[in-house]
């Protein structure tokens, strides 16, 4: 994976001029640059050329410089143009995720009437922000991983939300997740009620854009166990054959396996999955169904076709 590093970050308050350098700015999801003309919610809330990319028109006699093709990110020693449409790319504490490569300029730049010819238009990358932050210049640059999985653990527990027990489920999960590259971005012990299940869930999809969602606890039939209730609630289409698969493992050890309601589904672009409450369980479930989740996501995002078996 390449990594490199932010050469400058540059704002404008209006379309269709030269952006300013500044030093730091607060990155939105969905959104882009706070205070820049060019974020919004569309395709192309950011934009990055690479300081290599620059330094083509300073060789063609140009006086240029980082800012002045409109870009938000001047990069340094990453090979922008060799990330495909889908990659994710860490910049500091904030993760972006390219979705257009080059654009069509419908009027020509004063750069392209000096000398003929502009870098943006070929090498100019455009992407939309999965996770906020500050951006520094200097930060790191960093193409990550195809499998890349930005998770949420949600454990439902009465106790646990009041501090009363430890949650040792959450703890299996993300020690489970980070060994197949995976990166726990939210964690929450909340109450087991339907309604704050629910809207936590939904918040962790719609606004933080995660990739998984792990629940732990609250799939039995006590009346407390509204987990797979506020799973249902709020999810677009079930998988199925991900809790025939947990339930067939558990009742390899025990037959009351058969009384647990757990459900999995997807929401928008993201999974939703149930696991047991019981440490061990959650060892045995996950294990079960943890090389899959990687392909299922990618499936559900459009960004591989289904594999048939050889």
């Amino acid at each position: 994976m390449q990594r490199g590093k932010i050469k400058a970050i540059s704002i404008s308050d209006r379309k269709g001029m030269r952006k300013t350098n500044v030093e730091q700015v607060e990155i939105r999801p969905d959104h882009g640059i706070v205070t820049d003309a060019h974020a919004g919610d569309w395709h192309r809330q950011l934009s990055l050329l690479a300081q290599e990319s620059i330094e083509k028109m300073v060789e063609m006699g140009l006086t240029v410089k980082a800012g002045d093709f409109a870009e938000n990110i001047t990069t340094e020693g990453v090979d922008l143009l060799a990330m495909p449409v889908g990659t994710r790319v860490r910049m500091g504490e904030t993760i972006v995720e390219i979705t257009q490569i080059g654009k069509e300029c419908h009027t020509r730049c004063a750069i392209y009437y000096q000398a003929g010819d502009c870098v943006m238009p070929k090498e100019g990358i455009f992407a939309i922000v999965l996770k906020g932050g500050v951006l520094h210049v200097g930060d790191e640059v960093e193409e990550l991983p195809a499998d890349y999985l930005r998770v949420g653990v949600l454990t439902a527990s009465d106790k646990g939300s009041k501090g009363e027990r430890e949650d040792q489920s959450g703890q299996v999960i993300k020690d489970m997740i980070a060994k197949i590259g995976g990166q726990v971005e939210k964690y929450d012990v909340v109450a087991d009620e339907q309604e704050i299940l629910a809207n936590t869930i939904k918040q962790w999809v719609d606004e933080d854009k995660l990739d998984l969602i792990l629940t732990t606890g609250g799939t039995g039939l006590g009346p407390r166990d509204v987990t797979p209730d506020a799973t249902l609630e709020i999810i677009e289409k079930q998988i199925p054959g991900i809790a025939e698969v947990m339930r067939m493992r558990s009742l390899e050890k025990t037959d009351r396996a058969m009384l647990s309601r757990a459900v999995a589904g997807t929401r928008a672009q993201a999974m939703i999955i149930n696991l047991p409450g019981s440490p061990k369980a959650v060892e045995e479930c996950l294990e079960s169904i943890i090389d899959t989740l990687s392909h299922g996501i990618r499936i559900l995002q459009g960004k591989t076709g289904e594999c048939a078996r050889k």
